[in-house]
């Protein structure tokens, strides 16, 4: 986001960004209670679910989870950005996120020595080490790391996910799952709740009036996604045209139906 843009509409950063900082986020009760409960999890291992469709919040979920764990003491999160790669890359993966040199070519050496560099940090430092693996879906459930008491994993992904872990070769995962989050696409009105929190930590509450607020949360059915994205085409139409006002005229101007064709006569 330009400077240009931000001092037009005096925001400190674009409220509609999938880069909004997580600490501006809005916090959800269910997601509260849900990283309260990882929390507790820490240390104990075992797996944790969050599952949604896509653009229902899951991303963000995930990054108010990981602020809120980074700010325990003795704690290390990770994040796995590759789940669907090869063993090979797996491992790889896992040895850059925690700080063990691994050799993808000896699984069992390489699980080894992840789970013994873990236990030692355990007993010098009461460390802790979550992974977080997003697009879930993906990942190759033969994957043989030991979570029953020394890492704690949170699996996200939409309900391809969730499916997975009824097949047979998922089930030691599934019996494993302690905590478990389940978004849904959210009603108009808590889109309305989002969409004003996200404005008022931007720094300009007023940005768009209350009739497009209306607008936009009853034309996005439930998804945030689809939501962020409209204002901030909004956003983007106005700061090229140089408008003080977002409203519903530009609404209509931005997403203006292409007009039918003329019937022959």
């Amino acid at each position: 986001m330009n400077k240009r843009l931000l001092n037009l509409y005096s925001l400190k950063f674009n409220p509609f960004s999938s880069q909004v900082p997580a600490t501006a986020l809005w916090v959800t009760p269910q997601i509260q209670s849900f990283c309260w409960r990882i929390e507790q999890q820490i240390g104990e291992g075992g797996f944790a679910l969050a599952v949604g469709e896509p653009g229902v919040g899951k991303s963000a979920a995930l990054r108010i989870l990981s602020e809120h764990l980074n700010g325990l003491r003795d704690l290390c999160v990770g994040t796995l950005t590759r789940p669907q790669a090869k063993m090979a890359d797996f491992y790889r993966e896992l040895g850059h996120l925690f700080g063990v040199a691994l050799s993808p070519s000896n699984r069992w050496h390489s699980s080894k020595s992840l789970r013994e560099k873990w236990l030692v940090h355990i007993e010098a430092a009461v460390y802790r080490p979550v992974l977080v693996i997003d697009e879930g879906q993906e990942m190759n459930a033969s994957a043989d790391l030991d979570s029953r008491s020394i890492l704690t994993i949170i699996l996200a992904g939409d309900q391809r996910l969730a499916r997975r872990l009824e097949e047979p070769d998922w089930l030691p995962i599934a019996s494993r799952v302690r905590s478990r989050l389940r978004l849904e696409a959210l009603p108009p009105k808590a889109l309305q709740e989002c969409l004003n929190h996200l404005l008022k930590t931007a720094g300009n509450p007023k940005l768009l009036n209350p009739s497009l607020i209306q607008t936009l949360c009853e034309h996005a059915t439930g998804n945030l996604r689809l939501l962020m994205n409209m204002a901030n085409d909004l956003l983007a139409a106005a700061c090229q045209q140089e408008r003080e006002q977002i409203d519903e005229k530009l609404y209509f101007e931005v997403f203006a139906l292409d007009p039918k064709p003329a019937k022959k006569t």
